[in-house]
């Protein structure tokens, strides 16, 4: 949980853990925090109030968080006495530091990418259509609005749905039953997705509405788009989707907010009642027309939305977990020729040889040597253990199930989902079954296998890290073993999520509960697939985590030598918000520290430049003799270097 909170003209995201802390830590926290900033205020002690950021309302200092705050809530701290040269109780707007983006980015229903929707859900960007979309809209909708005047029947428009889709309904009625479509199915319960997440639902829902074959009306969109570049976020709990007919409990919240009933937040209002932030706005609710209710809720975003933020983020920790592995595998003086290229040649899958070209150019090189790994050239180890050795095969696999899934979740995020469809062209409305979730709930179950196998192999290597008969190194890598503990339950830690990330790797796309009574007899389950996908990949990036805080910290017991440059800008990198661990402290904060340099591609940013001009000078490999190979007796003496 946390709470946004106001105070002078700084504001503060302050975490709350589990929401059970009072009021009154949260002002104090606050102020703790803002005096950090604001070394005027060091050691002053002003007296405060704490009121909600809309309505002003005074909140009790001994109410706890969680009985009167809800998660992502705005408030003020406002101070009762003159403090830092500001004089009483001023109360800023909460607005103040919002700043809504000035780019804008296009939708056309066809080339959104799951990056774009990640910049979206940061809000990096407003939204805008193309002048083709908008066409297509308007000419959906009138071909609707046609069918109507000819009195025609047709699902979802003039009918019930699932069971109720052969019970007409008279004309008078049509709004309604779009209204009460809405109502009915905002059903979902569990907490609400974060504003970015519901960012990245809400530009998907527009951008599949672009397609033009939703038949949603040109002033409903506008305001829709309106909404979303005013970060007017409705209020959409995570859970109750089954993935078809597509997304309807979380979609239903969406479209709930934009009637302006249900609640809503915004950075301007914090939460509120859904018909208040818009107005704080100068938006006006949503006024469904005939389908219009249908369009909105039929489709697989919530699946999609995050999928792509799992297939992002699974992305970024893949290429960052060759970095790690790498690190550690020099600290153990572990051998490169593994990923000598004509190995992998003769197995040449595609990630497995780009896995195996990035371990070349981390390890030991004409560029870039290593005095670690020339510490050991002549030693009698004739190979390493797996989670070192076949990194490329594992790791390799992992890349290649990213790009499988980035195909699908692509396509997904740029198809249109909604039933029935509307085609202008043929003069038809069309009942079918996009809105099915099997796509992108089989791909995320696939992408949660793969990804796992990341922090599976991470978890074996933090083992040899700590263990003294397999890295020669101080046990638990702490000096006065015994007195320290050091790694010990990091590496437990790590284990723990292993083991949970086993159980979630099971496919959800695999069940299957009959629902409509028996109308939609196959369901996806694919909100879960992706929920889960989303776990894992939060797994994987905290193994690694741990892994790269023992690799580093193995490198203390190994010093002076160094290893390779891009290692030691690695190495680097961590110790800036890590130091080395002479002895026992407080673990969490290191692990959450370098988490947040994974998430945020800190790792990577880090080593690529030497990577980019490894591979520009085109460097020749090391190969030199090793107890692994054996050479022709007349092959050229200069070509016999020995290593390990």
């Amino acid at each position: 949980m946390k709470i946004t909170v106001k105070i002078l003209n700084e504001t503060f995201t302050v975490p709350c853990k589990d929401g059970s802390q009072t009021i009154g830590w949260l002002a104090e926290e606050t102020m703790r925090r803002y005096r950090k900033a604001r070394s005027e205020l060091a050691g002053k002690s002003p007296g405060f109030q704490v009121r909600r950021a809309r309505g002003d309302g005074l909140l009790d200092s001994d109410d706890s968080i969680v009985d009167v705050l809800d998660d992502n809530d705005f408030v003020h701290v406002v101070f009762s006495t003159g403090c830092g040269g500001h004089g009483g109780s001023t109360l800023v707007p909460a607005g103040t530091h919002y700043q809504e983006p000035n780019e804008y980015l296009s939708l056309d229903g066809n080339s959104l990418t799951p990056e774009d929707l990640m910049q979206l859900g940061k809000g990096l960007y407003k939204i805008k259509l193309t002048d083709d979309s908008l066409s297509k809209v308007k000419e959906a909708r009138k071909l609707l609005e046609n069918i109507l005047t000819e009195n025609k029947v047709c699902y979802g428009i003039n009918t019930g749905f699932g069971k109720f889709a052969r019970t007409v309904i008279p004309a008078n009625k049509l709004v309604e039953l779009q209204e009460n479509l809405i109502r009915s199915h905002s059903a979902g319960v569990g907490p609400p997705l974060t504003p970015e997440r519901t960012r990245m639902l809400f530009a998907l829902r527009i951008n599949v509405l672009a397609k033009g074959y939703s038949g949603v009306s040109f002033e409903t969109l506008t305001r829709m788009i309106a909404a979303f570049n005013a970060s007017c976020l409705p209020w959409i709990p995570e859970k109750g989707t089954v993935g078809a007919s597509g997304d309807l409990a979380p979609l239903s919240h969406l479209a709930q907010g934009m009637l302006g009933e249900g609640r809503m937040w915004s950075p301007k209002t914090g939460w509120g009642e859904a018909k208040d932030v818009l107005e704080a706005h100068g938006l006006k609710p949503v006024k469904l027309g005939p389908k219009e209710g249908l369009a909105l809720i039929n489709g697989t975003q919530l699946i999609t939305s995050l999928g792509a933020e799992a297939l992002e983020r699974a992305e970024a920790i893949a290429r960052q977990a060759d970095i790690v592995a790498a690190l550690t595998l020099d600290v153990l003086k572990g051998t490169t020729r593994a990923f000598d290229s004509d190995i992998h040649a003769a197995r040449p899958h595609k990630g497995q040889i780009e896995v195996a070209r990035r371990f070349r150019s981390l390890l030991h090189s004409e560029l870039y040597p290593s005095e670690i790994s020339e510490s050991h050239r002549f030693c009698d180890r004739v190979q390493d253990a797996y989670t070192l050795r076949c990194c490329p095969q594992v790791h390799g696999i992992v890349n290649d199930t990213i790009d499988f899934v980035r195909g699908i979740i692509t396509t997904e995020m740029n198809s249109a989902t909604d039933n029935p469809m509307v085609f202008p062209q043929r003069h038809e409305i069309i009942s079918g079954g996009n809105f099915h979730g099997e796509y992108p709930a089989k791909a995320l179950d696939y992408l949660a296998i793969g990804v796992h196998e990341l922090a599976s192999m991470s978890e074996r290597r933090i083992e040899r890290l700590c263990n003294p008969s397999l890295s020669e190194l101080p046990a638990f890598l702490v000096e006065e073993g015994g007195l320290n503990s050091g790694f010990m339950i990091a590496h437990c830690t790590a284990a723990a999520l292993v083991s949970e990330n086993k159980v979630l790797t099971h496919p959800s796309s695999v069940d299957s509960l009959s629902t409509s009574a028996a109308t939609e007899d196959h369901v996806s389950m694919g909100g879960f697939a992706a929920r889960k996908a989303l776990q894992v990949v939060e797994h994987v990036e905290q193994v690694l985590a741990i892994e790269l805080l023992a690799a580093c910290q193995a490198m203390e017991f190994l010093r002076p030598l160094h290893t390779t440059v891009p290692l030691e800008k690695v190495y680097d990198l961590v110790r800036n918000v890590a130091g080395p661990w002479d002895k026992d402290r407080f673990m969490s904060p290191d692990i959450d520290a370098v988490t947040t340099l994974l998430q945020e591609g800190e790792v990577w940013g880090a080593a690529k430049p030497y990577l980019d001009d490894f591979h520009e000078r085109e460097v020749k490999e090391l190969r030199m003799g090793s107890p692994t190979s054996s050479y022709l007796l007349n092959l050229p003496l200069h070509k016999l270097r020995m290593d390990h």
